[in-house]
């Protein structure tokens, strides 16, 4: 059975065991995978099948070890398999694995969202960031009695129906369904815009006078590549949005306890009506939450009439790992040294590149970066189109055969952990210089 992935310089990197664990996963499970990203789509071939991982590190069946820059698409800022979270789950873990009643670390880590978000004074937990944003978007409607929601192209918040769609033709046309199974009528009420185009909401806000329930994005995109928000760019949608009576949601499912321990919000002082959190919040586990002001969270059942439920919302195994994540992060702040070690890997992959003269623009904010195969700097979704997907395939198995594990697209951000050392940030760039120079 031949791998259809492309070849590498590096003689002698084998997938053959991970190979018949994908035909025989083929099978049963559609794709092979279930989650579209881990298929390998955008760069051919086909995954490893991972055995483990500890630390910095994932090790898969053929016994290849890599330098991991995914941390599950985000959740593993403390690394992989840190004993404070470990512990707690195997504490938690001796009294059982789901109760569908309430528990105290529901609360207790509540209580810790509420003290480290800006925007949150009540949140509501649950199992995925589809569900958060899902969720949010209905609190939105349902508080401002409008229907109407703003998003902008190259952002994902999940694979709700009234979210998966694609841009039209102008700032203010919209949407149309991105996947089968979704309805035109399911989209009707969502207008696209462009990522860091304030006057683009300013038009729809304009067009549709008192409307619009919610403008929901990423305050750094992380789902087109990593694209952080343009100078005044926030501002000026805080400024619009509270001026009409419009809901600001950030999907921080992404940026919330990675750019700061408040999140983006923190970062950049802005903040929202409304934050969908995941990933971080799970501690590795599947957890995630939406939060707003008291006032806006008492409209929620069985408070108030906007309903929503989950039979393993709060799972206790879910929240002890991701309270004693957030407590970690909260006593021994790792941000700075973050900063540090992403920002000697920004000059490093920069110099590479640079030096092999490949064309190239690395994004990064805080211990979230993205390389872009092209020379113009990325602000929205239409400019990393234009970015070189074929070479940056290329350079992925480059950097695959050579112990290095990148996200599998080139519009997907990459992942600095505190576990992450400077060897392994070192060993990183010497991997791209031997990788650049082998494109």
């Amino acid at each position: 059975m031949d791998s259809t992935r492309p070849k590498t310089s590096v003689p002698g990197f084998s997938l053959t065991k991970s190979l018949a664990a994908f035909e025989r996963a083929r099978k049963v499970i559609p794709g092979g995978v279930n989650s579209p990203a881990r298929a390998f789509g955008a760069v051919g071939g086909e995954p490893p099948f991972i055995a483990r991982a500890s630390g910095p590190y994932l090790f898969d069946i053929d016994g290849h070890k890599y330098i991991d820059y995914i941390g599950s698409w985000g959740p593993m800022v403390l690394g992989h398999l840190p004993p404070v979270v470990t512990r707690a789950i195997g504490h938690a873990l001796e009294s059982g694995t789901s109760f569908g009643a309430p528990t105290e670390l529901e609360a207790e880590i509540a209580e810790t969202v509420v003290a480290a978000v800006p925007s949150i004074e009540m949140v509501r937990f649950v199992s995925s960031g589809t569900e958060a944003a899902m969720s949010a978007v209905r609190v939105a409607r349902g508080v401002t009695g409008r229907h109407k929601i703003v998003k902008m192209t190259g952002h994902y918040h999940g694979h709700a129906d009234a979210l998966l769609v694609q841009a039209g033709s102008a700032a203010t046309t919209l949407g149309t369904p991105n996947s089968p199974g979704v309805t035109p009528g399911a989209v009707a009420d969502t207008v696209l815009v462009p990522f860091n185009n304030a006057d683009a909401v300013a038009q729809v806000l304009k067009a549709f006078p008192g409307q619009v329930a919610a403008v929901l994005l990423e305050p750094v995109a992380g789902n087109m590549g990593l694209v952080p928000p343009q100078p005044g760019y926030l501002e000026r949608l805080r400024e619009m949005t509270e001026k009409s009576g419009t809901m600001l949601l950030f999907d921080e499912v992404m940026t919330g306890f990675r750019l700061a321990f408040g999140g983006a919000q923190e970062l950049f002082g802005i903040k929202p009506d409304m934050t969908a959190l995941g990933k971080i919040i799970g501690g590795g586990l599947p957890a995630a939450a939406y939060g707003a002001s008291s006032k806006v969270m008492s409209e929620v059942s069985p408070v108030g009439p906007i309903f929503q439920a989950g039979t393993l919302s709060g799972n206790p195994l879910a929240m002890a790992a991701g309270l004693a994540t957030l407590n970690a992060l909260r006593d021994e702040p790792p941000y700075e040294r973050l900063e540090r070690l992403s920002a000697r890997l920004e000059e490093g992959l920069r110099r590479a590149a640079t030096d092999a003269k490949v064309p190239h623009v690395l994004q990064r904010v805080g211990s979230m970066w993205t390389l872009f195969f092209q020379e113009s700097p990325v602000t929205n979704y239409e400019e990393a189109k234009r970015s070189d997907t074929r070479r940056f395939g290329l350079f992925f198995w480059e950097m695959m055969a050579r112990g290095v594990y990148l996200p599998c697209s080139q519009f997907e951000a990459a992942f600095v952990s505190s576990a992450h050392t400077e060897a392994d940030i070192d060993q990183t760039i010497a991997a791209a210089e031997e990788a650049f120079r082998a494109l």
